[in-house]
């Protein structure tokens, strides 16, 4: 509006929401919190600013401003006497069919208008001896003609006219009240911010109500949630499994192992949630809940390249991890979700354990890592401030089933290829999958005892280079020799 860009259904849409507001004032009469007090004061009716809109503009306006339709009857008397005059041109050629067709005894006379000739009177050729001499021929058809009387010119001028001054006084109308409710637009912005807060908690509380959120302890020092659920995934699941979280200020940090589709990044991500919803006020999904105040809540969540910027995923991702590194403090909560898969298994897991080393002792932040690097779980081990936690997996013979439950310690085994056979991948390559596990086990097995065997070797080696000198003049040993 302030930019007068708003059309006619834009300004009776303002007016329906004014309509609302004394009745959600009313709800509010009762109150007692400071904010719902404030928010109340600030529902300014705007009467004037409806009753302007009430007054001047139909209930079902056109949308092209040019075409008329928009300004209601009543508003204004020069615009109400033009559509009048040209109401009455309108019903005087509606009468003038049945009248010709009474005077010249033809009963398939038609009145008719198009953007050419404008408004006519067609004969067909059988009708044309029938015609009376005021008739003025304007177009001939195939099988008929199209005639004119003065009395019609002389309607179609006033009926022309009439719309054009009307359409054009429409328009000046309709800027003027667009142009007095823009001068509103401080006030009809401060109704409409506090209508979005109103509509906001009203939408908190529903929901917090309705699925039976708790109570947060905010400012609590460290996380302890109890029963903690994701808000939107707990909604498209028949059956969602809660799961506990506690991060403190002794320990800060968890690593979170476990196989795919296991609920790793639901648990982080509802407890980034979790966190912002305690501190905008709202109650959160759990049985109950324990929050500090935050400074910032991180994310490394997912993988995506950046086309436009020339940037590869891992690049993304690296560029991301140390934006993290540079501004997360103790008071920020960061959420790692597989930090260094886009690059070499080894680089990836080197990536990985700087990480968790910096976050450990050089940030202190609240730290939830979920990782695939099973021996990064050593590394959280040997960390005072950190923690291993891993989600539950029940194999039966081939078949896994994610049971989504948090548990303390490091998960046993990722599997991935028991994963790929849930996802429909063909038994072929799923066996040859196993086949491969097989072999790099076994490899490995061979590839440490060979390492263990050059590692005794060796140490003989160094034993026999660290023995002590002989010193000068003494007595060799004697070699003892068998009688022959």
């Amino acid at each position: 509006m302030s930019r007068r860009r708003a059309d006619a259904r834009d300004l009776r849409s303002l007016k329906a929401t004014l309509d609302v507001v004394p009745d959600v004032a009313a709800e509010l009469s009762e109150a007692e919190s400071d904010l719902l007090c404030d928010l109340r004061g600030r529902l300014d009716g705007l009467d004037d600013v409806r009753d302007l809109i009430e007054s001047a503009i139909r209930e079902n306006p056109e949308r092209e401003l040019t075409e008329g339709g928009i300004i209601a009857d009543g508003y204004d008397e020069t615009l109400d006497d033009l559509r009048d005059t040209r109401r009455e041109g309108e019903q005087w050629i509606d009468d003038l069919e049945e009248q010709e067709r009474e005077r010249t005894g033809v009963d398939s006379l038609k009145v008719g208008r198009n953007s050419v000739h404008g408004y006519y009177i067609e004969v067909t050729n059988p009708n044309l001896d029938r015609v009376p001499q005021n008739y003025e021929r304007r177009q001939t058809l195939k099988n008929s003609e199209r005639f004119v009387t003065p009395e019609l010119k002389e309607r179609e001028e006033e009926i022309l006219n009439a719309s054009a001054r009307a359409d054009d006084l429409e328009l000046d109308l309709f800027r003027d009240v667009r142009r007095e409710v823009g001068e509103a637009a401080e006030r009809v912005q401060r109704v409409a911010d506090a209508l979005a807060a109103v509509d906001a908690l009203c939408s908190l509380a529903d929901v917090a109500a309705r699925y039976d959120y708790c109570r947060p302890v905010v400012g609590a020092d460290g996380f302890e949630i109890e029963g903690g659920r994701h808000p939107v995934v707990e909604r498209t699941e028949e059956s969602f499994v809660p799961n506990d979280l506690s991060l403190t200020r002794g320990t800060p940090l968890a690593v979170v192992t476990g196989p795919n589709m296991s609920g790793k990044s639901t648990y982080m991500r509802q407890a980034a949630l979790a966190a912002v919803l305690a501190q905008l006020g709202s109650f959160v999904p759990a049985r109950s809940a324990r929050v500090p105040l935050v400074d910032r809540v991180f994310t490394r969540v997912g993988a995506s390249d950046d086309i436009a910027g020339g940037r590869s995923t891992f690049m993304v991702e690296m560029t991301e991890l140390a934006d993290i590194l540079r501004d997360a403090t103790e008071d920020s909560l960061v959420v790692l979700d597989e930090v260094g898969r886009g690059t070499s298994t080894a680089d990836g897991y080197a990536i990985a354990q700087a990480v968790t080393e910096r976050l450990h002792d050089g940030v202190g932040a609240y730290t939830l890592f979920a990782t695939h690097h099973h021996d990064l779980t050593a590394v959280a081990d040997d960390l005072s401030g950190a923690r291993n936690l891993h989600f539950r997996a029940a194999r039966e013979g081939d078949d896994v089933t994610f049971v989504h439950e948090v548990a303390e310690g490091a998960a046993s085994a990722s599997y991935g290829i028991e994963v790929a056979k849930q996802a429909g991948v063909p038994p072929g390559v799923v066996d040859r999958a196993r086949d491969v596990v097989a072999e790099r086990a076994a490899n490995a097995d061979a590839r440490t005892r060979s390492t263990s065997t050059r590692a005794r070797v060796e140490a003989k080696t160094r034993r026999r280079t660290r023995a002590p000198p002989r010193t000068a003049g003494a007595p060799k040993r004697a070699r003892t020799c068998s009688a022959s």
